[in-house]
């Protein structure tokens, strides 16, 4: 069933090629036997040349606004994503430390070390940061220093 799919797909992809092919063949035949002066025809060529050379242009220009907004999107999602982790992490860290301060007994704050220890090294395991710590970019190496 896998070979006859594979079959089928070749079979499509070929059949594709060939009449690309042919259909350039088959204009470059046309224009060659056309009744036309050379003159005209290399004229008709060089225009032709220009049509395609602007619609090639224009592709080019579409696929590189389409490229550039995806990207846009995608860091933005990103630097959503990012800063509500950041926020969780922030308030998580807040938390230990706060149930630190308030307790007398060493065994709840050593464990409250423990786990914010635990919790940064969590962090750093899933999340890599090329860029400083800034106050709108919180990194791991906020929680080192705190």
């Amino acid at each position: 069933m896998s070979n006859e799919n594979n079959n089928n797909n070749i079979n499509t992809k070929d059949f594709i090629i060939g009449s690309l092919i042919g259909g350039i063949v088959g204009a470059a035949a046309a224009l060659l036997s056309a009744p036309k002066s050379g003159k005209e025809l290399r004229s008709d060529l060089n225009q032709q040349a220009g049509v395609v050379k602007e619609r090639t242009s224009q592709f080019r220009d579409t696929a590189v606004e389409r490229g550039t907004d995806f990207a846009n999107r995608a860091k933005e999602k990103s630097n959503t994503i990012y800063k509500q982790v950041s926020d969780q992490s922030n308030n998580i860290v807040s938390k230990i430390k706060e149930r630190k301060a308030n307790s007398e007994d060493p065994e709840v704050r050593a464990q409250a070390d423990e786990d914010v220890e635990s919790f940064q090294r969590d962090l750093n395991d899933h999340f890599v940061e090329d860029e400083p710590a800034t106050n709108e970019n919180p990194t791991r190496h906020q929680y080192q220093q705190d």
